[in-house]
């Protein structure tokens, strides 16, 4: 590995978590991914990576132990109601779901998310993207929802803060709905910075009251499109990035602002994904040693998502 490469990380676990038929957080978003980089030819110049699940204590960094305790038993109640010949699933709200293979793949996909983080800061990679799920942005420090367990990027951040010593991490979440997880876990937490934006009176109805001051959220109105939200962040985000010097950036990649998910009514298109993370890495070159690490969340129309994964991948590594 080169420390000018960009990673991919994913592995099979994370399409084994299915929460039933016409579920829009479904195993074929992996799948359009996959099949995007590879005709475009992007998929030939990442490096692809794996990494094993996350340990109790890495996830401890994030989660209440409670949280990831009750987790566990869910799974293990899942497996006698199947073995009962009972339903094989087990929801833990109206959206949220687990099958068998779910403790599994949330555990794997935060393990990626901890590998990918372990790479950039050793060198070896300059970037690298996640292409996981169950995604995470919705998940708190006690409670899984909106078809998130584990808060990937959370445990990321801390993993950073806490093992690595870094002195200060960025978190920026472009997801269309607010991570009210990712804000429940870092909220107040002097050496985190988190900016987003997200579609005012849209699930989960939260981040208009700032947890805390390193907390800056940008509700935007449905209907809000590209060149709109550049100039929200150009004057918003970037001069709280720039003026907190973030040694690392992660970055909540949901692409469900898209104009064609029915999940939320924005009107981003690919090209605004790519000028997003632009300005991403080059506040990451300034300060950062151009260490990002990026983690799918939302994003439901195949095909769109398929594009704007690309696109974010084709800036994160120079193509």
């Amino acid at each position: 590995m080169t420390a000018h490469a960009t990673g991919y990380y994913t592995h099979a676990d994370c399409r084994r978590h299915d929460m039933g038929e016409g579920h829009p957080e479904c195993p074929q978003r992996l799948d359009a991914i996959e099949d995007r980089l590879l005709v475009s030819g992007v998929a030939d110049l990442l490096v692809r990576c794996d990494a094993p699940p996350a340990a109790q204590s890495d996830l401890s960094l994030a989660h209440d132990r409670m949280h990831l305790a009750a987790l566990q038993g869910l799974e293990d109640q899942l497996r006698e109601q199947i073995d009962a010949g009972g339903p094989r699933l087990v929801h833990i709200d109206a959206d949220t779901a687990m099958n068998l293979h779910t403790w599994e793949a949330a555990r794997r996909a935060a393990g990626l998310a901890i590998a990918a983080t372990d790479a950039v800061i050793a060198g070896e990679l300059e970037n690298a993207f996640c292409a996981t799920r169950p995604p995470g942005h919705h998940a708190e420090r006690k409670q899984a929802m909106g078809f998130c367990f584990i808060n990937n990027v959370a445990v990321a951040a801390l993993h950073a803060l806490e093992r690595h010593r870094l002195q200060r991490v960025a978190v920026v979440d472009f997801d269309v709905h607010h991570g009210n997880g990712t804000e429940d876990i870092l909220a107040g937490d002097p050496r985190a910075l988190m900016v987003s934006f997200f579609q005012d009176k849209l699930y989960p109805f939260s981040g208009h009251v700032a947890k805390g001051e390193n907390m800056l959220n940008i509700p935007v109105p449905a209907y809000t499109r590209g060149m709109e939200l550049r100039a929200l962040i150009e004057t918003n985000w970037l001069p709280r990035l720039e003026a907190f010097k973030p040694e690392m950036i992660f970055i909540s990649a949901g692409f469900d602002a898209h104009r064609e998910d029915d999940l939320g009514q924005m009107g981003l298109v690919e090209q605004d994904y790519a000028w997003i993370t632009a300005r991403i890495r080059d506040v990451a070159r300034r300060h950062s040693q151009g260490r990002i690490v990026s983690c799918l969340e939302g994003g439901y129309h195949l095909g769109a998502l398929a594009r704007s994964v690309e696109a974010h991948l084709r800036v994160l590594a120079d193509l």
